[in-house]
């Protein structure tokens, strides 16, 4: 089988690679869309981070290129007889794999797993026409949801798990700061989950303009008036809750700014340095800062794909889908801020 090898800055490789050896627990998939994220594209452009490259996966153990790709939808085509899944099933990978049975676990945190590992960061992934992966991480896709729209689900229930960590409730006045593929996604979730007034924050065009198609109240354009156009809007007190989704210099104190006295703040997106945060406001203020990591498969899942199937949310998100040849001209498109939406892979799919 053709698979893209991560091997370090700027260096993915198609290889022609045996299929792989399916294990008891797991399901051989042949791969019918795989997607790329942020996280590929840092490591595409400044190196390895999370890759396991040249020391072994404290879990996984392994160690070397990778095969990237842990978002991705397959056909079964093996799969233990006791499986609730049969060959043919299309399914879904959540790809973060946990243990089941420590602490985090039992709190249904398993995205906090202390055995957790992730496939195409910790251990060979999707981006190949065949992958092998535990059960556990796989829902069926609904019957009359494209293989397209399919490709987005893991990527929405990590907005979904989001939604969730923010306590959004009914009657909430939100602020999203960014409208990236993230943020996106996030707003997605939270308008599944509650009614609320919901302003989003971007820099002027095709992102900003989605937000206001996905559900945003509003939108506001980014820059030195944002914040008083923002409190116009929703009063002076400030939000409820503020998500800060787009990881730009600054923008966690921007949220403080706006968010009201004993109001909740989620840190989504990721800086790329320290940030200096004003601890002053959010003491006397108590105000709350919540995090949020990956995804719960088990809760988040399902629910991304019956969203998918239900709204239009997937056809707004997706921006193309391309053979497995296009993957570093790709990636160089998502690293340099280039693309608006989602990039899907379909390794079935002959270059141009």
């Amino acid at each position: 089988m053709r698979a893209a090898f991560y091997h370090g800055e700027r260096d993915v490789r198609l290889r022609d690679v045996p299929i792989p050896v399916r294990a008891p627990g797991e399901a051989l998939l042949r791969v019918l869309r795989s997607g790329m994220c942020g996280t590929d594209a840092t490591e595409w452009k400044a190196g390895p981070r999370t890759f396991p490259i040249d020391r072994p996966h404290p879990v996984t153990g392994h160690i070397g290129p990778m095969i990237l790709g842990h978002e991705f939808v397959g056909e079964v085509v093996e799969v233990d007889a006791s499986s609730s899944l049969s060959v043919g099933d299309i399914v879904a990978s959540g790809a973060g794999v946990s243990c089941g049975g420590c602490a985090r676990c039992a709190e249904g945190r398993t995205n906090l797993c202390e055995s957790y590992y992730t496939l195409g960061l910790n251990t060979q992934g999707g981006m190949a026409e065949f992958v092998s992966c535990p059960t556990q991480v796989l829902v069926p896709v609904p019957a009359g949801l494209s293989l397209d729209l399919a490709g987005l689900a893991q990527p929405l229930s990590v907005g979904l798990h989001a939604a969730r960590r923010s306590g959004v409730q009914d009657g909430d006045r939100v602020i999203v700061i960014g409208a990236g593929a993230i943020g996106s996604f996030v707003l997605a979730g939270l308008k599944s989950l509650a009614e609320a007034d919901v302003t989003v924050i971007d820099f002027p065009g095709a992102r900003l303009d989605r937000a206001l198609r996905i559900g945003a109240t509003r939108i506001v354009d980014a820059g030195e008036d944002a914040r008083a156009q923002v409190l116009e809007a929703i009063g002076p007190r400030g939000a409820d809750l503020v998500i800060e989704a787009s990881g730009a210099p600054g923008q966690l104190n921007d949220a403080i700014s706006m968010v009201r006295n004993g109001g909740t703040i989620l840190q989504v997106g990721l800086p790329a340095r320290e940030q200096a945060v004003d601890i002053h406001s959010l003491v006397m203020r108590e105000i709350t800062v919540q995090t949020t990591l990956a995804h719960v498969c088990g809760a988040d899942l399902a629910p991304a794909l019956a969203i998918l199937a239900t709204t239009n949310l997937g056809s707004e998100l997706l921006d193309s889908v391309h053979p497995l040849d296009d993957l570093a001209e790709q990636l160089e498109r998502l690293a340099t801020g280039q693309l608006e939406g989602k990039v899907l892979f379909d390794p079935t799919m002959e270059a141009q």
